[in-house]
């Protein structure tokens, strides 16, 4: 019910909004089990997709979205609840790569739609990165759901970083037909056939988005592109302070020359 409500709270405006465009639909059941595996551009892309579906479908979100305490916290956590995101508590030993995985395989063991972001994080910069084997494959061999694979268009470019209002424009979903891995059922626990199933799963997103592919985990290139911007940083103050001991010191120069 909640679901419903806040579907139409928040998708019918979407809807009018932004007018998203999308291609596939045909190619999610009417019924049964599911998982839509998509590309993440933006925090935007867990709206956008459930809006344009008939089904409920239900993703992963920090359990600190759930627990965080007073009147605003108890706001979050039924907005996400209504919009069907499951906690996923990030403590522990694996952390929350076992619990996104005990949560897919409970919603698909409902009959349900389960939406995973591969890459396990959104793109630092637009392109498709590596997908994590871990939790999509590991879902899919255990529970024997289909994988459909879904690509986000230009979600990214409604709200940029820095931007507060967003832009008005159309963003689009591609869906494409799903992928049977049955072939592997019982080897969930293979790592070269969970890497299998990931790369072919992110091969068949990449032609879906027309990304630009990226073979390194996007984790990793959030890290490298922070550590580049904070090198560069360090040598524009070390630039500035270099400029001001000359400037000082040809003050002095020019004081003594006087």
């Amino acid at each position: 019910m909640l679901y419903g409500t806040m579907k139409v709270a928040i998708g019918g405006p979407l809807k009018l909004a932004f007018r998203p465009w999308v291609e596939g639909l045909e190619n999610i059941p009417d019924e049964g089990p599911a998982i839509l595996a998509s590309n993440h551009l933006s925090f935007s892309d867990s709206f956008f997709l459930p809006t344009m579906l008939d089904r409920k479908v239900t993703f992963i979100a920090k359990a600190e979205y759930f627990t965080t305490p007073g009147v605003k916290g108890r706001l979050t956590a039924a907005f996400f609840k209504g919009v069907g995101q499951l906690p996923v508590d990030r403590s522990g030993a694996r952390g929350a790569g076992e619990a996104a995985i005990k949560s897919g395989i409970e919603v698909l063991r409902r009959g349900e739609l389960f939406g995973i972001y591969p890459e396990g994080t959104r793109s630092p910069d637009g392109r498709l990165y590596r997908g994590k084997p871990g939790g999509l494959a590991r879902v899919a061999l255990a529970t024997g759901a289909p994988v459909i694979p879904v690509a986000m268009i230009d979600t990214e470019k409604i709200q940029p970083p820095g931007r507060v209002m967003p832009k008005l424009m159309r963003p689009g979903i591609r869906i494409g037909k799903p992928l049977d891995f049955s072939r592997y059922h019982g080897m969930d626990q293979d790592r070269f056939v969970l890497r299998a199933v990931t790369d072919e799963v992110m091969y068949e997103i990449m032609k879906l988005s027309g990304q630009e592919y990226v073979d390194v985990y996007a984790t990793v290139a959030k890290r490298q592109i922070a550590e580049a911007a904070k090198a560069a940083k360090e040598a524009e103050q070390a630039k500035e302070a270099e400029q001001a001991k000359e400037a000082g010191q040809a003050g002095q120069a020019h004081g003594t020359e006087g």
